[in-house]
Order: C-alpha cells, then structure tokens, then sequence
C-alpha cells in the first residue's frame, strides 16, 4: 500500500481490515478497539480512492490483486482528465491574444454595433413575458434549472397562451428534471410544449422566433447580466444551434417508472459510462442516488456478458443501444 502512495498508518489499517470485509461497521470498530466514528474516519482515503467501501452498514475491502487494479484505473483516469484539461487550455492560449484584437482602421470601410444590449435588474420573467407576447414565431428553451424555481408558475400560462396561438414552444431540459421535477414537465407537456431531454444542459437559453435570443452573461445559469440580442445572424447562430442539439436530445418518455424500467434513462446511463465519466457524475446527472447507479451498470453488464466497462460499451454499440 505504501508502494501505490498511502500513508504507512493507512497501510496498516488496510492489511487490519481485509480479514474483516463484509463485517458490519460496528463489528469492525470494536474489532479495533476504536468507535464507529472513528473508524469511518480513519478509512476515508481508502473510501475516497474506492478501495474500501460503507454499504448498508457494512465494510467490503478490496483484495490486494484488485487494489492495485483499482488505483492503476484511478491514476489513468486522472492522468486522461488532466490531458484533457491541458488541450482545453493550450486551446484557450489564442483567446488570450485575440480577445483585445481588432481590425485596423485602415481594413475597414464602416462599423455598426450589435444590435443588442446586456443589463441588470427588473423582472427577468416581466420583460420575458412581453417579449413573447409581442414577438412571433417558435419559442426555443434551453432549461437546466427553471424547473425548479418559482418563475415556473409566471412562465407556463404565458407558453400555453402562445401554444394556443399556434406558436410551437420546445425546450430541452437535463435528464435529472425526470426525476427531482417529472410533474413540471408532465404539465408542460400536457399544455403543448415539446420535450426533450439531454445528460447535460449547460446554459440557459430562450429563442424567440427570428427576432430575439436571450442569453445569461457569461452563459450560465443565472439571471442577470443577460444579453438581449436582436442581430439577425447571431440568433440565426443560436437557434442552429438549438436545433443541432435538439437532435441529439430524446423525446420525454410518457412511461412513469425509475433507471430499472426506464429505457430512455438506461440509454443516457450507457452514453455517460461511453463518454468516461465517474459514477458520482452519472448519479448526479440523472438523479439517482450512487447506489443505483452502481447497481444497473453491474446488471447492464452481466446483461451484456460483459467483463469490464469498456467492453460493455463496446457491445452496447454493437446491439444499437448507443
């Protein structure tokens, strides 16, 4: 244990637990002569390295061959993420450069600014509720939190009444609203909006037809500053960008039910563990708790006679489940 970078107290309390996995905590504790508190205490960098685990009130060890399994994982997926996070910002290294760039007076022939303003203050759903009222055409929503705020109750009468008008409204909403606010979007559904849903939903977002696109500012999820914009090609931009998405989202399932009988839910579990991402992110994303999570992926895979999660994803995509 020393070996794979542990403290030399946590590598004898490791070799002290194995002859105890699958004992209950309170067993193991007086085992030790230590209380259940302590011991919780003591293994949190094995619980946190996912070398030990608490279940039900239990302790489970992994064996020595299958820590050192563990922790090589570990340190490959640490070592990909933080590759990654380098591209990110070796790609980021121009913007430095760029961001107070411009083009000489000499390059030009007239400048116009951008029809659009960003601001601060008022009544975010008041000046939201206007603007639909006088514009025309789609509404298009990215929405990966309003389920879940009081502006929820202005807002639906205003999209039914533009429903009801013949405007189409389609919004895109986290997978997880299925489970933290399912009857929110039943009812918006059930007024006329089109649903779909996406793992991840990382701004919030309204098109209104061709004249208007409102953005947080950054992008985000927070009400103010937000940008108004009315040029033309940006909310062109916005709205192709709405629709790439939307694309790829799925359609709200009409089926109650939780991750075990839920397909649509099954699906974005397996595109999550295709894009490498951790159980707790996936449990977050969808919802659910860790233990649930844990649970399906270890069945999807027995299901897909499946060794590793890899060749589970690999025969996921073989059968075109992802």
């Amino acid at each position: 244990m020393s070996a794979l970078g542990f403290a030399p107290a946590t590598a004898r309390l490791y070799d002290q637990l194995l002859v105890h996995s699958g004992r209950e905590l309170v067993s193991v504790a007086g085992a030790l002569l230590v209380t259940t508190d302590e011991l919780v205490k003591e293994v949190a960098p094995l619980v946190e390295h996912r070398i030990v685990r608490i279940e039900d009130a239990r302790l489970f060890i992994l064996t020595p061959a299958e820590t050192v399994s563990a922790v090589l994982q570990e340190t490959a997926s640490s070592a990909a993420r933080a590759q990654s996070r380098l591209e990110d910002i070796v790609r980021a290294i121009p913007f430095l450069t760029a961001s107070n760039a411009r083009p000489r007076d000499a390059d030009m022939h007239s400048v116009e600014p951008i029809d659009g303003e960003i601001s601060t203050g008022g009544a975010p759903a008041v000046l939201l509720t206007s603007l639909i009222r006088e514009s025309s055409g789609d509404l298009l929503w990215l929405r990966p939190d309003l389920f879940r705020v009081p502006a929820e109750d202005v807002m639906a009468p205003i999209v039914e009444q533009a429903v009801a008008a013949g405007r189409r409204s389609r919004a895109i909403y986290p997978v997880r609203a299925l489970t933290e606010a399912r009857d929110t979007l039943e009812f918006r559904a059930s007024i006329g909006e089109q649903i779909r849903l996406l793992p991840d939903v990382v701004t919030r977002m309204v098109v209104l037809g061709t004249t208007h696109v409102i953005l947080p500012e950054p992008l985000g999820m927070r009400h103010e500053p937000r940008s108004l914009v009315r040029q033309r090609g940006l909310v062109d931009a916005m709205t192709l960008w709405f629709e790439a998405m939307w694309e790829r989202a799925s359609p709200l399932p009409s089926n109650a039910g939780g991750i075990e009988t839920r397909p649509d839910l099954q699906r974005f579990l397996l595109q999550q563990l295709a894009a490498g991402a951790q159980d707790e992110q996936i449990a977050r994303r969808l919802g659910v708790s860790l233990r649930t999570v844990r649970r399906r992926v270890a069945d999807m895979m027995t299901e897909l006679g499946a060794d590793t999660r890899f060749q589970a994803g690999v025969e996921a995509a073989r059968r075109g489940w992802i």
